[in-house]
């Protein structure tokens, strides 16, 4: 019965999440051509004063992707009757929200009632990155349904490898895919409470994760105690945090690894041979991370044409 019901949810998770042959890169060069441009310059507008708006965006946009389609339903504001997407715990620390309605808003002055909160999604993801650029594709509908229970599908940063791997198969992500998007941790930083289950209390034999460098562990045991009361308290994913690049491969098979899940790329062959191979050649990554940025970004799943990214029409 578990494996029935456990077979019947990825199917409808890949009818709900699937590509779409409407989608185009070309979709609003005709009704909106100047919707690039105006995105743009709303996100060099915000990175002006605030370095971590694209490790924010990129991960608000794959947390988007992997709950109903990447339909905007992330940006939607909880109501008197339901608590939203972005309310839900893996969601409360998402930020730069205010990027996204910015972009909105100059965009519908321009071109009112015509592009996408999904896309705009997509759209800011891209363009803030100092590396790879691609073009996104576009024409996805938004979302109207938007709920923090759903937010328990997305993968955990305990996750193992076989998680892992059922979390992205189940969305049409490869391997690949899963080691490539993973490199999106090059960018930001992580709080004490999603990497403290490896530096206190690991297991009845060791009280530090094992995979873990001696003193790489010790750093964040300093700046995690075990019962740390700073909010904010935490580590940037690597050494180069707000530079995309491949830092983050290089410091797996280094033992400094921030979560399980990251340190879970290394213990299957594929996986840990993707890691070495990213490791090698940013160019390498780059490319395997624009095509899987593509491939997730044409999950859809909308209804509508939001005209306010926060709320339904």
């Amino acid at each position: 019965m578990a494996f029935l019901v456990s077979l019947v949810s990825a199917f409808l998770i890949l009818q709900i999440l699937s590509p779409t042959d409407a989608l185009s890169t070309n979709y609003y060069d005709h009704t909106c051509p100047q919707l690039e441009a105006t995105v743009t310059a709303a996100v060099k507008k915000a990175l002006v004063n605030d370095n971590s708006v694209p490790a924010a965006l990129l991960r608000m946009h794959f947390h988007d992707c992997f709950i109903r389609g990447c339909d905007g339903s992330v940006l939607l504001n909880s109501t008197r009757g339901n608590t939203a997407e972005k309310d839900g715990p893996p969601n409360i620390s998402l930020h730069a929200f205010y990027v996204i309605d910015n972009a909105k808003k100059a965009v519908e002055a321009l071109c009112p009632g015509v592009v996408l909160c999904g896309h705009l999604g997509s759209s800011c993801s891209r363009c803030c990155l100092s590396g790879p650029t691609w073009n996104v594709p576009k024409g996805r509908l938004d979302g109207r349904i938007s709920m923090a229970s759903d937010t328990r599908q997305l993968p955990a940063p305990i996750f193992n490898i076989s998680q892992l791997q059922q979390s992205f198969s189940q969305r049409g992500l490869s391997m690949e895919d899963l080691v490539a998007l993973s490199g999106g941790h090059t960018l930001g930083f992580a709080h004490c409470s999603s990497f403290q289950n490896r530096i206190h209390n690991f297991s009845p034999t060791a009280d530090v994760d094992p995979s873990l460098s001696p003193s790489f562990a010790s750093n964040l045991r300093n700046v995690c105690p075990l019962h740390n009361t700073v909010k904010n308290a935490g580590s940037t994913m690597d050494t180069t945090s707000t530079i995309f690049d491949n830092v983050y491969f290089k410091m797996l098979p280094q033992g400094q690894s921030i979560f399980t899940s990251d340190q879970a790329l290394l213990t299957t062959p594929q996986t840990k041979a993707l890691v070495t191979k990213f490791a090698s050649s940013q160019q390498e990554f780059n490319n395997a991370f624009i095509q899987s940025m593509i491939k997730m970004s044409s999950l859809t799943g909308g209804q509508e044409i939001r005209l306010d990214c926060k709320v339904v029409r």
